[in-house]
């Protein structure tokens, strides 16, 4: 007997639409580690599944496969070595296609009630997605746990939450009436069907599998379309994980299990361009960089294509009243997950002449130092330190900052391996900092430095900063500006900026808030008015066209 999973979740559903309406603080999953939320053992039984899993087969049936994957290594310093069913992208296709007729007849709340089902399973499995996304990503493991497990889920329900509310404007069937005057009026009956626009394709990143992957993953299921899951190389495991939940969630509600599925694929192997040119694939979700998420654009034609690319995020320094409290406000920005977050500031701008504080006049070189002093303080303490930076994901990062050294451009702060006191092999670097120039440096600070990677740049003034933020925003994308100023009619002009270039910005941030960080059911992720990303997590735009409607209708 199947689950009535929709009535079992209305309560969190409904709760979840209200917030959306709101846009105020609400979440129904505990985003603190404590006992008290997920139980005394929850922390030792993640790690200890987690540990299980390391050397051995990923326990997700779907056979026959045709071989395994595997190659993930953990950022800290050690292999995973976790083997993955791997499947051709043609039989991927055609079991999501199967799988795609008895989904559809389900209905929206049968599609809804799943999706709401599997996230709240998730929730009670983040302590091992907290281990899995540490040891994929690098990210320090606070962060693991919350990004990769309820502020995930957050965004999930965020977007199955947008779904609902589109799908139930339409009515299931009304009686039409037309007046003609003297004669019998013309009734007829209509009926409006939500159908599903077919195989939905969601390509994963390195740095957050879940965070990125659930608003489309979710947003596609809770509109009634089959799912292919194909994560990044070397973050298979929190997807792996993420399956697995909807698989067993799907089956328990009597529907087939291949309706959500995992493509793991080696580095060197062409899955991901199989699957999106396949005519199937009429959704496709990516995060990543400018020139997958572009091939997609320009290639994927069948498809509507929904992507996050690289961006150059910016900050306007005019004036501040306690420049202490920006500097630590900045560095912890600066440091959080050393900087490989697409929403993390790369060009802090200043004028040349300086700026004015509650403690008088600071020449752009004692901004700049202070910055960097401030950076540098937030690092002093390697034990301390790694929490914040985690690790770097990959030797690409690595070689990154290498060549941002070798431009020349003066060091501001230099960037340090430090010792992680609990993994000796773990790739861990802090920030480099530099010193550039808008008159003369603009081939190196106008594109994105994705890493722990920062310059401070002075301007002709904040008028120039403001000036070069907009043109930058619109010519690169970008998916956070910042402006800290004692002065209104700057603020006034920062927000004329940011909403004409199309990007989020953030004013005066001094204390815990950073602008690295969105809130779900309150924050827009990205606009979609830029070319960092196509589409806002979320918005009505990003779930209304994953559905369509077809009508009948017949005389009375």
């Amino acid at each position: 007997m199947s689950t009535d999973f929709f009535t079992a979740n209305q309560e969190m559903l409904e709760r979840a639409v209200q917030a959306i309406a709101d846009r105020t603080y609400w979440s129904p999953f505990a985003e603190s580690p404590s006992p008290r939320a997920y139980g005394e053992t929850a922390n030792d039984d993640g790690r200890a599944v987690f540990e299980a899993y390391k050397g051995g087969d990923f326990p997700l049936d779907q056979n026959p496969a045709a071989g395994a994957v595997d190659g993930e290594a953990s950022p800290f310093g050690f292999p995973l070595g976790i083997r993955y069913p791997r499947l051709e992208a043609t039989t991927l296709i055609e079991r999501a296609e199967q799988a795609l007729d008895s989904w559809r007849e389900a209905g929206p709340e049968a599609w809804v009630g799943v999706s709401l089902e599997i996230l709240r399973r998730l929730n009670q499995r983040s302590f091992e997605m907290a281990y899995a996304v540490q040891h994929t990503t690098g990210q320090g493991y606070m962060m693991a746990f919350q990004a990769g497990g309820p502020h995930a889920q957050d965004r999930g329900l965020e977007a199955v939450a947008y779904a609902w509310q589109e799908m139930k404007r339409i009515p299931g069937e009304v009686t039409w009436e037309k007046p003609q005057g003297k004669h019998d009026p013309i009734r007829m009956g209509k009926r409006f069907t939500i159908v599903p626009r077919g195989v939905a394709l969601v390509i994963g990143c390195a740095t957050f599998p879940t965070w990125n992957s659930y608003p489309g993953l979710f947003a596609s299921l809770a509109t009634g379309n089959t799912v292919i899951v194909k994560p990044h190389p070397g973050a298979i495991l929190p997807l792996a994980i993420t399956v697995q939940v909807a698989r067993e969630v799907l089956a328990e509600a009597g529907q087939n299990p291949n309706i959500v599925q995992l493509a793991a694929h080696a580095a060197d192997e062409p899955m991901p361009q199989a699957l999106a040119l396949d005519k199937a694939v009429r959704l496709i979700d990516f995060t990543g960089s400018s020139e997958h998420g572009n091939w997609l654009e320009n290639n994927a034609r069948q498809a509507q294509v929904y992507t996050e690319k690289a961006g150059v995020n910016q900050v306007v320094i005019d004036s501040a009243a306690d420049f202490k409290s920006v500097a630590r406000n900045l560095a912890f920005s600066f440091a959080l997950y050393s900087g490989q977050m697409c929403t993390a500031p790369q060009n802090i701008y200043v004028p040349r002449d300086g700026i004015e504080t509650a403690d008088g006049h600071m020449s752009f070189d004692e901004v700049a130092q202070a910055l960097a002093q401030a950076l540098e303080k937030l690092v002093s303490d390697p034990a301390r330190a790694v929490e914040i930076t985690g690790a770097i994901q990959n030797e690409g990062v690595v070689a990154r900052i290498d060549a941002a050294r070798a431009t020349g451009l003066p060091v501001l702060c230099e960037s340090q391996a430090l010792a992680h006191p609990l993994f000796a092999q773990a790739r861990v670097r802090t920030p480099l900092m530099l010193k550039a120039d808008a008159n003369t440096d603009r081939d190196i600070i106008m594109r994105e430095w994705f890493g722990p990677i920062i310059f401070v740049v002075a301007t002709d003034s904040t008028r120039a900063s403001l000036m070069l933020a907009g043109d930058t925003v619109r010519d690169h994308g970008a998916l956070s500006l910042s402006c800290y100023s004692t002065d209104d009619a700057i603020a006034e002009q920062a927000r004329k900026v940011a909403e004409r270039a199309g990007v989020a910005l953030s004013l005066n941030l001094c204390g815990a808030v950073f602008v690295n960080q969105t809130a779900a059911y309150s924050d827009f992720h990205g606009t979609g008015a830029n070319p960092a990303a196509n589409a806002a997590l979320s918005d009505t735009a990003y779930v209304a066209n994953r559905f369509r409607v077809v009508q009948t209708r017949w005389h009375v």
